[in-house]
């Protein structure tokens, strides 16, 4: 695609990278014809780019280690995140590297595809599949060096983190979105007169579906450092462009934790959400013995 000046409109310039592509969110409907933005697509423009904005470093990293990397973005949509980081990064500083975007529905993949194709993003791929069946599945690589997942809705997120422990991923970049799972689990235990004093935190409707967001991030968080990483929680954009904002960066460092893995099974048993410990699974550890346990 040629390039072309970014707009000067008052309603566009300020959400715009600099010499980000104009033709390329033109094709993916982010901006008009004319070159504006609606407040719909500022919102979900901004959300991308600051997004790029946090995944560049790691990128920067695995290219100066090995630039032949693969980045594979699950719940991809029709794809913004994966094109603008091939628009902003991948095309200038990494063409070796790939992109695999995952999306369940075969229409928008194809699409994607298509777009792919008449644009030249040699380096892009696009996969229909679900994060869970991905997997297992067979037209991925055996080795990923970074998962993306924005906006995954409820469990699709935790399968991304599976595929990401799987595939041994040195990076994983996560914006959960609509974790109703253990909210419903939360209302399932609900008792009238619970003794226990810590259930006010999910007794009233409301508070159930925000304390279940934000145990199962919490629940998240201490999954990954059980497995070896390193785990930061930020927020990706202002709470005033989006509900569900939290950005979870996290980078393999070491061998798996065991005191993050007791966390987490304590806080299930806890609450009592044992049944969830399949879906936040944990490293087995060797029992400790009398001699470590007093380390």
């Amino acid at each position: 695609m040629k390039s072309e000046k970014s707009p000067r409109t008052e309603d566009s310039i300020e959400s715009l990278a600099p010499g980000q592509s104009i033709p390329l969110l033109k094709a993916l409907h982010i901006l008009t014809r004319d070159g504006k933005l609606n407040q719909d697509s500022r919102r979900k423009l901004k959300q991308v780019n600051h997004l790029v904005q946090f995944i560049e470093p790691a990128l920067r990293n695995l290219t100066a280690d090995n630039p032949n990397w693969t980045l594979v973005d699950h719940g991809a949509g029709k794809s913004y995140l994966g094109f603008i980081l091939a628009d902003r990064f991948v095309r200038q500083h990494a063409p070796e590297a790939s992109i695999i975007c995952i999306e369940r529905r075969e229409d928008l993949t194809q699409r994607a595809r298509d777009l792919a194709s008449e644009a030249g993003f040699t380096q892009m791929s696009f996969l229909a599949l679900t994060a869970e069946d991905s997997i297992a599945s067979e037209l991925l690589p055996a080795k990923v060096d970074i998962v993306t997942a924005l906006h995954a809705c409820d469990t699709a997120t935790d399968d991304a983190i599976r595929f990401a422990l799987s595939k041994k991923a040195q990076y994983v970049v996560l914006v959960p979105c609509c974790q109703a799972e253990v909210a419903s689990l939360l209302r399932q235990i609900k008792q009238p007169y619970d003794p226990d004093p810590m259930a006010e935190l999910w007794r009233r409707p409301l508070h159930t579906r925000e304390f279940g967001s934000h145990l199962t991030n919490t629940l998240r968080c201490l999954q990954l450092e059980a497995h070896g990483y390193q785990v930061n929680v930020t927020e990706l954009v202002g709470w005033e462009h989006a509900m569900k904002n939290e950005l979870i960066i996290a980078q393999r460092k070491g061998k798996p934790q065991r005191q993050p893995a007791q966390r987490l099974n304590a806080i299930l048993e806890r609450i009592g959400l044992s049944a969830l410990k399949q879906r936040f699974q944990v490293p087995d550890f060797p029992a400790a013995t009398a001699c470590s346990e007093g380390q």
